[in-house]
């Protein structure tokens, strides 16, 4: 492999990855890290000091979540008077990231920030997030209270840089009142699907009224998530394009049988995932495939009863990490690097961890939390989580290397040219196996 690049270069690959919406483990795809397992050496205990100290937090949160981390850092501050949390919204990933490279090289950073699970790895080796493993065992923080494949996905070549903050997982969301009435229930496996679909789908003549199921064509994370449950991979181990294995090939071939039966349909371009939502709720779709971020407003905004499914899995049964975590930069000063490990540690806690979901709509984290009253509460007040969080260690991160982002673009290329071009399958992921590869062996 080439010689690791300069912080300006891994700029460039992290700014690839902003249109990413996951990130990978090493348990369940090639190229992933395992954490280390020998400690780190321990930071030194440092005393309680209460001096003030002001740090501002980067962060990318929608609007609606902005209520929530009001409560939230209200809360904190009660706890820890001296420490002044200041919230700078930076816009979507892509905007904070690029103004964090201009921090970096400016020398004027925040002391915390969010950072999108994809990117983590580049922001790691770059050197500009602190390891936060010395303040773990220093701390003796009980980090196997995270889902582990959530916790894993903020770890790169032995070190923890970050914590799962606003995790989201790729499902399926599905029309519960129509397939109570049909009798059907959502497939769990490959072979599933065509009886399934046989069932829900319906036609007037060459013309489908009604797709039994829907999935995005314009972003990579879904179709990594099929292509992994087949038995495929994006990624091998030794660092190279897996889409054209055979086992991936299975994904593609499959989504074309689907797609010419009029069972799946498939959205590419611009408008497409409000096209999809709207063929949902007008009936015309039955279930689509989304990320849970978005599962509240289904539920607000749908006049049927909502249902959530765990993606159908044979070889694998996974679906893979989406959202962003909370990181400390590197280059904050010390007094800032406590304040902001405070911080990290009392966003992510088990105490506050169902309450910053029901705020954010994103997943809890915590298996305490999970399974506190609390935790219970929740699930009874919103039923559609519980697919996922009973599937909760099997909600991995996606391959972990800093060019994997910038290479996938071209699986989200190819299924485009399927869609509108009506481009041979294997051709067109081949094709992209060919893509990817430039990018991974020019790093």
């Amino acid at each position: 492999m080439k010689m690791k690049k300069t912080l300006q270069t891994v700029a460039v690959a992290a700014l690839a990855a902003t249109s990413i919406v996951g990130c990978s483990s090493g348990q369940n795809g090639g190229g992933a890290s395992a954490p280390n397992t020998t400690p780190a050496p321990a930071a030194t205990p440092a005393p309680e000091d209460q001096t003030p100290v002001t740090i501002q937090y980067w962060h990318a949160h929608a609007e609606g979540q902005i209520e929530g981390l009001n409560f939230m850092i209200k809360e904190f501050q009660d706890k820890y008077p001296w420490i002044t949390v200041e919230p700078v919204y930076q816009g979507a990933y892509g905007d904070l990231h690029k103004k964090l490279m201009a921090a970096v090289a400016a020398k004027e950073v925040p002391a915390v920030t969010n950072v999108e699970v994809a990117s983590l790895p580049t922001f790691g080796e770059g050197g500009i997030f602190m390891d936060l493993g010395p303040f773990i065992q220093r701390d003796q923080l009980d980090t196997d209270d995270f889902a582990q494949g959530m916790f894993q996905a903020y770890s790169y070549e032995g070190k923890q840089y970050g914590f799962p903050l606003i995790v989201s997982a790729n499902v399926f969301i599905y029309n519960k009142t129509m397939f109570d009435e049909l009798g059907v229930t959502p497939p769990q496996t490959w072979d599933e699907i065509v009886p399934f679909s046989e069932k829900v789908t319906q036609k007037e003549g060459n013309n489908v009224t009604r797709y039994a199921f829907s999935v995005p064509g314009w972003d990579a994370w879904y179709a990594e998530t099929w292509i992994r449950n087949g038995g495929g991979t994006p990624l091998t181990e030794d660092l190279k394009s897996g889409l054209d294995k055979e086992e991936s090939l299975r994904m593609i071939r499959s989504f074309k049988e689907w797609m010419d039966k009029g069972y799946m349909h498939m959205g590419y371009g611009k408008g497409a995932s409000a096209d999809m939502r709207q063929m949902f709720f007008d009936g015309k779709v039955g279930m689509v495939h989304h990320t849970s971020g978005q599962v509240k407003w289904y539920v607000e905004n749908s006049d049927f009863e909502i249902g959530v499914s765990f993606p159908p899995g044979d070889a694998k049964h996974i679906s893979q990490i989406g959202g962003a975590g909370i990181a400390i930069m590197d280059m904050a000063k010390d007094i800032e690097k406590e304040a902001a490990w405070k911080f990290v540690q009392f966003m992510t806690s088990s105490e506050y961890n169902v309450r910053w979901a029901d705020y954010s709509g994103y997943l809890p984290t915590r298996k305490s939390a999970i399974n506190s009253d609390e935790g219970k509460e929740y699930f009874d007040k919103r039923p559609q989580y519980k697919a996922i969080l009973d599937n909760i260690d099997n909600v991995v991160a996606r391959p972990q290397y800093p060019p994997y982002p910038e290479s996938v673009k071209y699986i989200t290329e190819a299924l485009g040219k399927i869609v509108l071009e009506n481009l041979d399958v294997e051709a067109a992921f081949k094709e992209a196996a060919e893509k990817m590869n430039e990018v991974l062996e020019d790093y």
